[in-house]
């Protein structure tokens, strides 16, 4: 399973390399939330529930690296600059 950098495992959705294809699980999770043919159908149904719950998307390489993060909540409110 792809590391899971944040400190609340629960609050993150990953897009990971499976054998049947792309998957698409929340942090902590062993089973895949759902399983796609592409990255990119992996990724818009992550990113969905992403928002939905708004938890932080992490998008991985085939390597299992992580490539691009996006945030969907949990965000500080009294941002400067």
């Amino acid at each position: 399973m792809a590391k899971n950098t944040s400190s609340s495992k629960g609050n993150t959705r990953h897009v990971v390399p499976h054998p049947d294809g792309w998957a698409n699980k929340k942090g902590g999770a062993e089973r895949a939330s759902s399983v796609h043919s592409t990255k990119k159908e992996a990724e818009a149904a992550a990113r969905e529930q992403s928002k939905r719950e708004g938890t932080e998307l992490f998008v991985h390489g085939k390597n299992g690296q992580i490539q691009r993060k996006d945030s969907h909540g949990n965000d500080p409110k009294d941002i400067k600059g």
